[in-house]
C-alpha cells in the first residue's frame, strides 16, 4: 500500500489540482481532508478548463473512487450544484463518496461570516464569506450539523434549533430572511439529503479498506501551510489545518498510513486576502507577473497578490509537513522576466535579520525580504519534458530552491496543460512516479 499526501507549501493556489489530477490516474482512492468551498482547484485537460471546489480533483477519471473526508465542511447547495455541472458535462461521478461525519455549512453560517467581516472594517481578515469559519466554530462548540443528520428530519430540526439558540442576538439583523425559517431550512436540507444520499458513506473505513488491500491513496489538501489556523499567519488564515498532519484527522487514516508528503509550490509566490506577505511586489512587475500567471482566484475571481518566491517560508513549510518532495509549478511564468530574485532571509525593524521564520506576528508584519539574485532566461520552456530540455538558468534556479529548502524536486510544471510537466529523477523514484511508469 502507499499513502501520499498532497499539501500546499505556500499561501494556496499553487496548482495542487493539476498535480492531484496527474497522480490520481494511477491511485485507487483520492480523499480530500479539510477546508470547504473557499478553496478552488483548477485543471486544464485537452484544452478544457475545470474548476473544483469540493469534489476531489480525481473525479475526471470515470468511476474513480473519490471521497470528501470528515474534515471537510460542506455547503450542500454548492456540492449539488457541482455534481449537476459535472453530470451535464458528461463526467461519471459514480465513484464519489461523502463522509457521513463531515459538517454542513448552514445559511446562518454564511450570514454570520459576511456580518463578521463587515464589522471588522479595515481590519478584515479577507475571508471568502462562504461560512467556513462559523461552521468550523460550531463543530468545535459541538453545535454542528453533519451530513448524516440530513437523513433524519427530526434530528436535523432539533440540531438546527440548538445551533441557532446561542446565535439569536447575532442573527437579529437577518430575522426576516426566509432562509432562516426553521421549517424552510429543514425542508431544504432534507431535500439535499435525498439528492446526495447515494454518496454518503463511512469514508474512514473506505480509506482503510483501500490501504489494507494494498491500494494507493492520495490525500488531497486545500489551501496551504501558511494559511494553517495553528501554524500560519494568524489571524489571516483559514479555519482548518491544511498541513499534512490533518490528512489523518480529516480522513481517519493513521500516521503510519502516509508514506510520502508532497509540497506544492509555485516558482514564485502569491497570496489572496489580507495578511503579511514579505516578498510582495507592486507596480509594473507585479502586473506583468499576475497577468502571465493568470493570478485570479478560482473561487472568488479576486486578483491575487504576487511576489518573489519566499524560501524562508517554504523551508518552514517543509519542516512542518516533513515534506519528502516538492512539485514546482508555473516555472514557465518566469520566462522573460530578467534577473530573478529569491528571498533567503527577512529584514525586520531596525534592520534585524531573520534567517528562520519568525514566530511573533508583529515581527512578521514588519518583515521584508532579503534577496539573492539569479539569472533569468528567455527561452520558451513550455515544450520541455525532461530536465535537460530546460535552459541552464532554469535548472540552476530549481537547484537553488531545492538546496535551500532541503527537499528534492519531484515534478516541474511548465504550462497549464496536464502534459506540460517534467518528472525529475527523484520524482520517478517516488511511489507516484513508479505508478506512472508502470501504467
Amino acid at each position: 500500500m502507499s499513502g501520499t499526501a498532497i499539501v500546499g507549501a505556500q499561501w494556496g493556489d499553487e496548482g495542487k489540482g493539476k498535480v492531484i489530477d496527474l497522480l490520481a490516474e494511477n491511485a485507487d482512492l483520492v480523499i480530500r481532508f479539510q477546508g470547504g468551498n473557499n478553496a478552488g482547484h483548477t485543471i486544464v485537460r485537452d484544452g478544457e478548463k475545470w474548476a473544483f471546489h469540493l469534489i476531489p480533483s480525481g473525479i475526471l477519471y470515470p468511476g474513480k473512487r473519490c471521497a470528501i473526508g470528515n474534515g471537510v465542511v460542506i455547503d450542500p447547495k454548492v456540492l449539488t450544484g457541482e455534481l449537476d455541472s459535472l453530470r451535464a458535462r458528461g463526467v461519471d461521478v459514480s465513484g464519489l463518496r461523502i463522509s457521513a461525519n463531515a459538517h454542513l455549512i448552514m445559511p446562518y453560517h454564511l450570514m454570520l461570516d459576511s456580518a463578521g467581516e463587515a464589522r471588522l472594517g479595515k481590519l478584515q481578515i479577507g475571508t471568502t464569506r462562504r461560512g467556513i469559519g462559523p461552521c468550523y466554530a460550531d463543530k468545535a462548540a459541538r453545535l454542528g450539523i453533519r451530513v448524516q443528520d440530513l437523513l433524519d428530519e427530526k434530528i436535523l430540526k432539533k440540531k438546527i434549533v440548538l445551533a441557532m439558540e446561542p446565535k439569536r442576538l447575532s442573527l437579529r439583523p437577518f430575522a426576516k430572511a426566509p432562509e432562516l425559517d426553521l421549517q424552510a431550512m429543514t425542508d431544504a436540507y432534507v431535500t439535499y439529503g435525498h439528492r446526495i444520499e447515494q454518496y454518503i458513506a463511512d469514508t474512514a473505513r473506505l480509506t482503510w479498506d483501500v490501504l489494507d488491500g494494498g491500494g494507493d491513496v492520495l490525500f488531497e489538501g486545500a489551501q496551504a501551510t501558511m494559511l494553517d489556523i495553528d501554524h500560519g499567519t494568524y489571524p489571516f488564515v483559514t479555519s482548518s489545518n491544511p498541513v499534512a498532519g490533518a490528512a489523518c484527522t480529516g480522513t481517519g487514516a493513521g500516521p503510519r498510513d502516509i508514506d510520502e508528503i508532497w509540497g506544492i509550490t509555485k516558482a514564485y509566490a502569491t497570496r489572496v486576502g489580507a495578511g503579511p506577505f514579505p516578498t510582495e511586489l507592486e507596480g509594473e512587475l507585479a502586473d506583468t507577473l499576475r497577468e502571465a500567471g493568470g493570478e485570479y482566484g478560482t473561487t472568488t475571481g479576486r486578483a491575487r497578490r504576487v511576489g518573489w518566491i519566499d524560501l524562508v517560508a517554504l523551508r518552514y513549510a517543509a519542516r512542518l509537513n516533513t515534506l519528502t518532495a516538492l512539485a514546482v509549478t508555473k516555472l514557465d511564468v518566469l520566462t522573460g522576466l530578467g534577473p530573478l530574485r529569491v528571498c533567503t532571509a527577512y529584514r525586520g525593524a531596525e534592520e534585524a535579520r531573520f534567517d528562520a521564520y519568525p514566530y511573533h506576528q508583529t515581527v512578521l508584519h514588519q518583515a521584508s525580504g532579503e534577496y539573492e539574485e539569479l539569472p533569468g532566461w528567455d527561452e520558451d520552456i513550455s515544450e520541455a519534458r525532461e530536465e535537460a530540455d530546460l535552459p541552464q538558468a532554469a535548472r540552476d534556479y530549481l537547484g537553488f530552491v531545492a538546496d535551500f529548502v532541503g527537499v528534492p524536486i519531484a515534478l516541474i510544471g511548465v504550462g497549464a496543460g496536464r502534459d506540460q510537466v517534467i518528472w525529475t529523477e527523484t520524482g520517478r523514484e517516488t511511489a507516484a512516479g513508479r505508478r506512472v511508469a508502470l501504467a
